[in-house]
């Protein structure tokens, strides 16, 4: 399956970590790196329009964000001139460059690089001189939305997790649920709705206070979906782990 050769790619990164890094350390650098690649992919079609909107209007006075979402085309969007490839070309300055990379995005996905204290794991990586090699590593993994869904990256992300649990001797049951228990659910949560869902401008919300990698949520947007491509589901979660 595609996510799995997907995340042997990534877990493959775990052996530039060894000697410097504990197993049950090995998520701290490769999940937030997974993310990052995965949101460069997924603002790549809009980054060179939102780069031109940001230059033309940043000594406007305007408030930016909302034109910069809707410039996206997401509810995040990334101003830098960087891209993990582009890092690489000047090597003696790829901490300080990954860090102005990461304060470009937008407030709400720099918050989740926050969460995982990258900036910490960053200066790390690079007194050791692997940061270069784990940014290479990244850079050369494929995950746009066109060659790995939004349902997929799930797995993957539920893959690598699986196995951080494992080298940590964790529970993996701990951190994620498996994708067939996730349909059933969110199946059963919507099987008196399926009448409805099917009407013309139906809008729905849905929210999980244990969000985790957000497995329910993306779930139950595709249920919908599946059902009635224009209904609207507004979908919210939280959770306690920051990571």
């Amino acid at each position: 399956m595609a996510e799995q050769s997907n995340s042997a790619l990534i877990w493959a990164t775990a052996d530039l970590l060894r000697g410097d890094y504990k197993q049950s350390e090995y998520g701290k650098i490769i999940l937030p790196f997974t993310l990052l690649r995965r949101l460069e992919c997924v603002l790549e079609p809009t980054r060179d329009a939102v780069l031109a909107e940001n230059e033309a209007r940043k000594n406007s006075g305007i408030p930016m964000e909302k034109i910069l979402v809707r410039r996206s085309r997401h509810n995040f969007y990334n101003i830098s001139k960087y891209t993990l490839s582009k890092l690489m070309s000047d090597p003696n300055n790829i901490r300080e460059n990954l860090e102005r990379y990461i304060n470009d995005f937008s407030p709400n996905a720099r918050e989740i690089f926050e969460k995982y204290e990258f900036a910490v794991q960053i200066d790390k990586l690079n007194e050791a001189n692997l940061l270069y090699l784990i940014v290479e590593k990244f850079a050369s993994v494929d995950l746009h939305p066109d060659t790995i869904s939004n349902h997929e990256m799930g797995l993957v992300f539920e893959e690598l997790i699986r196995k951080f649990a494992e080298q940590s001797n964790e529970t993996a049951g701990e951190h994620f649920t498996p994708r067939d228990i996730v349909r059933l659910t969110t199946s059963l949560l919507f099987a008196t709705d399926d009448e409805v869902l099917t009407q013309s401008g139906v809008v729905r919300s849905l929210y999980d206070p244990t969000a985790g990698t957000g497995g329910f949520l993306s779930s139950g947007s595709e249920y919908v979906h599946e059902i009635n491509p224009d209904a609207t589901l507004v979908t919210f979660g939280q959770e306690l782990n920051g990571e």
